[in-house]
């Protein structure tokens, strides 16, 4: 076939070694597919027993002990920890496009204990190390990845349908000391970064790694309108008031050059409470349209559902004070005013071409998240697209 989908599994510590923004980059960009897809599990015992059942395929051109030890792999390291009860973290990355999962596999690569290079996902990230007698000593894959479309189709099938039981904005996987509270914030990776296949959404990523924080939600999000303008509502209001002055002041010089007479500042006021509304919400709608795809007036009302044509990644971070640690790795609003190594300052063009959005508070982190529903499950959706009902 050649429309395919094809998945990526980045493993427990993976995520935990903050290396997930360097593998989205490399799979964007070696790839050339179409990133459809994001869910974190947590999977419980009964999961990942079945995905174990899976690993050994006659499918796979990887050596049998090689396909062994994955299965052992998954058994240990993606099942709850017997030691504290808390489940583990999994992030399921889906491409769409054609030969997706040759093309997958082959930026992930193989398995070996003679390492070749750099080239591939594994080669950077993955460890297989014995000792003088062949027996492993060290082994952690980075990632899992299907051999073959056949195999894909039917462990996708699998993850779907744990996946509103085990999937979603994950609860109690992260393990706090006695006195520390975990709050959550959320984040949007904006369509600025994917108007072509780079690195950028897995470099933004990796910015935002330097907070230490935990990942527990994630998703491939299309704004629809209606969401943007209820997502950015708080701004209209902001903008309107704030725009009189410039917009007065830019009248007044038009106006007198143009008709040749001086204008009162109580005129000048009077434009600017005429005009201000205006321009705010002309700048208003340029948000909405970078955000959805469309401005509320270019598409009839009962098209303001619709999911957009604009994509963006949902992520939801968890830890100890994580609005004030994202909101300073991300930057102010104005990327020229922003300083060097923030994410505005490294990947921000103006004020709303600006790469990332993230809560500037735990209040409005709570109404962010009812409005973007990052647990909302179209991964499984997009799964059910292609494969139908599971």
């Amino acid at each position: 076939m050649s429309q395919q989908l094809a998945y990526v599994i980045v493993t427990p510590y993976s995520l935990y070694k903050s290396r997930t923004g360097g593998i989205l980059s490399r799979l964007i960009t070696r790839t050339g597919l179409d990133l459809v897809g994001l869910r974190l599990f947590a999977p419980s015992t009964e999961l990942v027993k079945e995905y174990a059942e899976t690993i050994v395929s006659a499918h796979d051109t990887q050596d049998r002990k090689i396909q062994e030890l994955l299965r052992e792999y998954v058994l240990q390291n993606l099942a709850p920890d017997p030691k504290t009860g808390l489940r583990r973290r999994v992030m399921m990355l889906l491409f769409r496009g054609d030969e997706a999962v040759r093309k997958v596999r082959s930026v992930v690569g193989n398995l070996s204990p003679d390492r070749r290079g750099g080239e591939t996902i594994r080669d950077t990230y993955s460890d297989l190390i014995l000792d003088d007698n062949g027996n492993v000593r060290y082994f952690e894959p980075a990632v899992l990845a299907s051999p073959s479309y056949e195999e894909a189709e039917r462990k996708l099938k699998l993850w779907a349908r744990y996946s509103d039981q085990d999937g979603g904005v994950l609860e109690n996987v992260i393990a706090y000391a006695p006195k520390d509270v975990g709050e959550r914030t959320l984040v949007l990776i904006k369509p600025d970064n994917f108007r072509f296949a780079t690195g950028r959404p897995g470099n933004v990523i990796d910015f935002f790694s330097r907070t230490g924080l935990f990942i527990v939600g994630a998703r491939i999000l299309c704004m629809s309108t209606a969401q943007a303008m209820e997502f950015y509502g708080p701004v209209r209001e902001f903008l309107r008031a704030k725009l009189k002055e410039g917009v007065s002041a830019k009248a007044k010089d038009m106006l007198e050059k143009e008709f040749g007479f001086k204008m009162s500042p109580a005129d000048q006021k009077s434009l600017g409470e005429i005009l201000g509304p205006l321009q705010g919400d002309s700048q208003f709608d340029n948000i909405v349209r970078f955000m959805s795809g469309h401005a509320p007036g270019e598409i009839p009302q009962s098209e303001w559902n619709k999911p957009g044509t604009e994509k963006c990644i949902a992520l939801v971070y968890e830890g100890v004070g994580a609005v004030n640690k994202i909101r300073d790795v991300l930057g102010p609003t104005d990327p020229s005013k922003a300083p060097p190594g923030s994410i505005r300052r490294e990947f921000g063009s103006t004020i709303m071409v600006n790469a990332a959005h993230a809560s500037d508070s735990p209040e409005n982190a709570k109404r962010e998240f009812g409005i973007v529903k990052p647990g909302e499950n179209n991964f499984k959706q997009v799964i059910e697209e292609v494969y139908g009902k599971v």
